[in-house]
């Protein structure tokens, strides 16, 4: 087999495992699966190597490349399919869920995000994520920029400035911020109380909490 040829079949057994059908376009069957991965895809500006569809509805693609092809070199090729025509088949918007993938490693990239970025991922979403990702309308990124007013009630003024300067550090994007404060300031509070809101307000889906025990 060619390298590319190598890269789809583990693409197609990653695809597989987490839950989509792989089929070509000729045996395509929207009904025989809640998520399918139809193979050479036709677009306006040629074939997708990957589109996917969730609920019979197009909603990705993913661009195959052989190993050690430098993925952030090719997302420009992955956006034209996403937002090209489709033969076939009418769609009113672009597809959100852009992959780049050498079957070893695969980037991802949610185009509804403010400033849409490759991220890279352990593994290809399963069907019902991307399904659940797309019918809250915006994506998490979106929503971390829109958090409503914070009730001040019960809060001490250095965690007022925490939380808002944490929430404000989300709203632009940033993929790493440090809250320090002082011992007794109420951290933990503090935290909860990000948590909750991140929670109810972003339906983020996963928080993980470290809490350092050493003394």
């Amino acid at each position: 087999m060619t390298p590319e040829q190598r890269a789809r079949q583990n693409i197609d057994n990653q695809l597989k495992s987490a839950g989509w059908a792989v089929q070509s376009l000729k045996d395509f069957n929207p009904s025989s699966n809640f998520g399918i991965a139809v193979t050479e895809y036709p677009t306006q500006s040629g074939n997708a190597d990957y589109l996917l569809f969730v609920d019979r509805k197009p909603i990705g693609v993913i661009e195959a490349k052989a190993e050690g092809k430098t993925l952030s070199q090719v997302h420009e090729q992955t956006e034209r399919y996403a937002t090209d025509t489709l033969k076939y088949i009418g769609k009113k918007e672009d597809l959100p869920f852009q992959y780049e993938s050498t079957g070893t490693e695969t980037y991802f990239t949610d185009a509804r995000d403010p400033s849409p970025r490759q991220r890279e991922i352990f593994h290809f979403h399963k069907p019902e994520t991307l399904y659940e990702m797309f019918t809250q309308g915006t994506s998490l990124r979106s929503r971390l920029k829109s958090f409503p007013q914070l009730n001040f009630d019960g809060l001490r003024h250095c965690q007022i400035i925490a939380i808002t300067n944490l929430e404000n550090s989300f709203s632009e994007n940033h993929p790493r911020a440090l809250v320090q404060m002082a011992t007794g300031a109420g951290k933990t509070f503090t935290a909860i109380t990000s948590v909750y809101r991140l929670l109810k307000f972003a339906k983020a889906k996963r928080i993980l909490f470290l809490v350092d025990t050493r003394i």
